[in-house]
């Protein structure tokens, strides 16, 4: 059997899986709809927690970054992986204590205001459709070539799957199918990377084999990232283990990457809301634990497929013959996402990245699926990569979009458009809410505004200038006052956003126009230090909260067994 009869056969099988799990947990309460009615084991909450964060952009487009940018795509680990750090010491257990639905509550609640609760949400809807896109164009980047139909029909089949299994189980059936999606995630990434290392350096460990000598090839005996150097030298290109050297991002922008990843992190709706679905703050902790062991089996193996991924592309295909191109190439020549132009002439393909005379466009995001291929592992292996890539993508996807839900049905209608609906009417507008959202996630994914990476830091920047200094401020500041919150929060935000579409969505600018060299990746860093500093400002010189809040602020910082 080839490649598209395994993949139709394993993408089926894990479909129905996920399908059957949401039947099995379909919810009929509010409470089993946004928090799986607080009742989830942290063991299988830390599994889910890791599914929801390991979306497309970790699975499919994070070691594809890396591959191209070497040192630099480092920032997308450090970032990711730091701001769980920040999670599980200044929010996760802080939030469950207080014991409410969504970070919106929270922050109506703790900044005594419906204008905070309002912004709050509009923010999380803003950062959650952001984020979205970018799984839904990973979904259409994996169907498109494995079932070889168009990306935006992939986009809609996926949100279509998604939208079933959302709606029917809510936050329960999100929770139990986001621990099965993440089974299918890690095996599919971890075999043919397995398989790859002990291919290329006789170690089957990736972690291991990525600081080994290569045991094939023109590169015998050489280090791996030796190796990879002396290639780009000799095309070249910027060392791929080079930092901060010509031809690569510098010093603060890269700096003010990883923090915006970080706190961002710390501050996304879709990620908060899982520490409500346990029974206490302390099981929060041990979600964040158990998340960060399951997250590390994947982000440590990153960088190793990177590299074999860079070596195995490079020696493939430069000075190659166009007509003798391996099949790899032509089947993912039709998907668009990897295009031949020979501008010399001489029918041979030469690897190199100056737009002036580059020959190879390649999309970043194919990195991952098309390694199997490349390295020439069997049908089976390619079609649970690209599996592996749906449940990645399929269940961050899930996440958010019970954010977007939630936000609408629990948070605007609910607390303050209609207080007096009943938990039916609430349940039926959150299904109808999530419906829409679905909708409007396909176009996103239709028309997203980068890779899938780039395209997620900047939800992870929105985040980082909105959600997470009101966050922290919120939990350790008894000063903080509503006026302040919604001060600082706007004013992260616009600027943080209007950024972003400037240089984005409008190209009005090129790198030598950023402020301070930071790159709209990185900007939320700098909105965060605006919300930050509009919010402590604003506190000054407006009435200090009411006793009750400070009260409140005291008691979910006090230790306790809850």
């Amino acid at each position: 059997m080839g490649i598209q009869g395994w993949t139709y056969l394993i993408v089926a099988l894990t479909f129905l899986l996920y399908i059957g799990i949401a039947v099995w947990s379909r919810v009929r309460t509010t409470a089993g709809f946004y928090v799986a009615g607080q009742g989830v084991p942290a063991l299988a909450n830390g599994m889910a927690t890791g599914a929801d964060w390991m979306s497309a952009a970790s699975f499919i487009s994070m070691a594809g970054l890396i591959s191209f940018m070497g040192y630099d795509g480092a920032m997308y680990l450090m970032g990711w992986t730091g701001g769980y750090v920040l999670l599980a010491l200044l929010l996760a257990p802080y939030l469950r204590k207080y014991g409410k639905y969504t970070v919106p509550e929270f922050v109506g609640d703790r900044y005594y205001s419906q204008a905070a609760r309002v912004v709050a949400v509009v923010c999380a809807v803003f950062i959650s459709f952001t984020y979205v896109m970018g799984q839904m164009r990973g979904v259409g980047v994996v169907f498109s070539r494995f079932l070889e139909i168009d990306i935006n029909t992939g986009v809609v089949i996926g949100g279509a799957i998604v939208f079933l299994y959302a709606i029917l189980g809510g936050m329960r059936g999100i929770t139990y199918t986001q621990v099965a999606q993440y089974c299918v995630l890690i095996v599919a990434y971890l075999i043919p990377a397995v398989a790859i290392s002990l291919q290329l350096t006789g170690n089957p460990i990736p972690q291991l084999g990525f600081g080994s000598t290569l045991v094939e090839g023109p590169s015998a005996g050489v280090y791996l990232l030796e190796a990879i150097d002396q290639i780009h030298r000799d095309l070249g290109l910027p060392e791929y283990t080079g930092a901060f050297v010509a031809g690569k991002r510098s010093l603060i922008d890269i700096a003010a990457i990883t923090l915006a990843l970080m706190v961002g992190t710390a501050g996304l709706p879709h990620v908060l809301i899982r520490f409500y679905t346990v029974r206490s703050a302390r099981l929060a902790r041990w979600s964040v634990m158990w998340a960060l062991v399951f997250i590390a089996l994947l982000y440590t193996t990153a960088p190793a497929v990177a590299a074999f991924a860079r070596v195995n592309l490079i020696q493939t295909l430069h000075q190659t013959p166009y007509a003798e191109v391996p099949e790899w190439f032509t089947n993912w020549e039709t998907t668009g996402l990897i295009q031949f132009n020979d501008r010399d002439g001489d029918g041979v393909i030469t690897y190199g990245e100056d737009p002036e005379t580059r020959e190879l466009e390649i999309d970043r995001d194919i990195m991952v699926l098309a390694n199997p291929e490349i390295a020439n592992l069997p049908a089976w292996v390619v079609a649970l990569v690209a599996a592996g890539g749906l449940a990645a993508a399929l269940s961050t996807a899930a996440g958010l979009l019970l954010v977007i839900s939630s936000s609408i049905s629990h948070d605007l209608f609910k607390s303050i458009l209609r207080p007096g609906m009943s938990e039916a009417q609430e349940l039926r507008l959150a299904r109808f809410a999530a419906g829409g959202a679905v909708l409007i996630a396909i176009y996103f994914g239709i028309n997203p505004l980068d890779y899938v990476a780039s395209t997620v830091a900047f939800a992870f920047g929105l985040a980082a200038a909105s959600f997470f200094p009101i966050l922290v401020l919120g939990v350790f500041n008894r000063r903080v006052t509503r006026e302040a919150a919604v001060a600082g929060m706007l004013a992260g935000i616009v600027f943080t956003a209007a950024y972003i579409v400037w240089f984005k969505l409008l190209g009005w600018g090129g790198p030598e126009d950023w402020w301070l060299g930071i790159s709209p990746e990185g900007i939320g860093s700098l909105g965060m230090l605006i919300n930050f500093a509009v919010t402590l400002a604003v506190s000054r010189f407006t009435p200090p909260p009411p006793d009750e809040v400070r009260e409140l602020v005291d008691r979910i910082r006090l230790p306790s067994g809850h």
